[in-house]
């Protein structure tokens, strides 16, 4: 897996000061895409050990909150072998950490095992371990700026406990609109 940009006191991409992790690679190539460059698989920087290790210790000061994994598109099955064995080191090292993943796959997509395209071996693992999913593919003609966590209005934000503790999907308090710009 490569990856495009980390950044280490993200406020934009999830509640609180966050690390947000930029993967490459992604097949849906949304028209209006703010990422671009980053749908090559190539594009950017090889993901290794190194790069895992300090992820993790940016995650350690306890005025981090979490993690945020976007892209390109975490949830390609080449790139979901890389994710998995990430959040199972952040559940052991940092278990206060929330997990938020930004996929152009709906949870439906994701969830479905006969769906190759997405679901593979590591995705329910992953899912486990994931706090808030923001799914589904930016679409131009429903862009709105006053979206909280999301570009266009079919995108959810999913909380994803609650969604598999009670067997269907459970949207986020953070699914709102941005009040303090209306």
């Amino acid at each position: 897996m490569n990856y495009g940009q980390i950044y280490y006191a993200d406020v934009a991409n999830g509640i609180g000061c966050r690390t947000a992790l930029f993967v490459s690679g992604c097949t849906h190539q949304c028209k209006g895409c703010f990422n671009e460059m980053t749908w090559d698989f190539n594009y950017g920087q090889k993901y290794t050990k190194e790069v895992e290790d300090e992820i993790i210790e940016s995650l350690k000061p306890s005025y981090i909150d979490g993690l945020t994994i976007l892209g390109g598109e975490p949830m390609e099955i080449v790139n979901q072998k890389e994710i998995r064995p990430l959040l199972e080191c952040i559940k052991k090292e940092v278990p206060r950490a929330t997990i938020w993943i930004n996929s152009g796959y709906t949870l439906e997509e994701l969830t479905d095992a006969s769906n190759k395209r997405c679901h593979g071996e590591d995705t329910d693992a992953i899912l486990s371990m994931t706090d808030i999913l923001v799914d589904g593919e930016f679409e131009l003609d429903k862009k709105d700026l006053m979206l909280r966590f999301r570009g266009s209005s079919n995108q959810r934000v999913i909380d994803m406990k609650e969604t598999l503790k009670s067997g269907k999907t459970v949207l986020s308090k953070y699914n709102d609109r941005d009040r303090s710009r209306m």
